[in-house]
């Protein structure tokens, strides 16, 4: 089933992603073309407070354009840690500090085409400081207990795929 590449052009360079064209040959000898969507390592985390309930995040999402209910969630700088990465978009992103922070698991949001790989994770909060959005964000805090998590995702409220994979990750280990 291994595909070998035979040929690779990079046809763009971005800011969070590049996106290069292969040239493969298949296990039979045929050959074909895979468009690869190129992203580094991401982090995403199902943060819980003291009193049990959980914290989100809504944002407009532009190549959706639509607003978006999430986990929260950020890209990994050069070099950073995932539990680093991980306690730097809570903070910056809804105020809270991570009391502790467990790995859940990885997950691929989308293999088909895309190398991004998102590091689930589960944190315990305390209390509320002061946030830090990058400059180009406009995010609100969302703060639900599991029952209204449970039926948003009954009543399809929520269609980020991460954040249903973060979900199940957390029920499956940690309910």
């Amino acid at each position: 089933m291994y595909e070998k590449t035979i040929s690779t052009k990079t046809v763009f360079e971005g800011r969070i992603l590049n996106v290069d064209v292969l040239e493969v040959e298949l296990v039979d000898g045929r050959r074909s073309v895979r468009e690869i969507v190129r992203h580094g390592v991401a982090v995403a985390l199902i943060p819980q407070l003291p009193d049990g309930r959980f914290i989100f995040i809504r944002q407009f999402r532009k190549a959706m354009e639509r607003i978006c209910f999430e986990v929260v969630a950020g890209n990994c700088d050069p070099g950073e840690a995932e539990e680093v990465s991980a306690a730097r978009e809570l903070k910056e992103e809804t105020g809270y500090t991570a009391g502790s922070i467990e790995l859940l698991g990885p997950i691929f949001p989308s293999v088909g085409y895309c190398t991004e790989r998102i590091d689930i994770f589960y944190a315990q909060v305390g209390e509320q400081g002061v946030t830090a959005f990058d400059e180009d964000e406009n995010i609100e805090t969302v703060i639900l207990s599991e029952a209204e998590m449970d039926a948003m995702i009954r009543n399809n409220e929520i269609a980020d795929a991460k954040t249903l994979a973060a979900w199940m990750l957390y029920k499956a280990k940690k309910a």
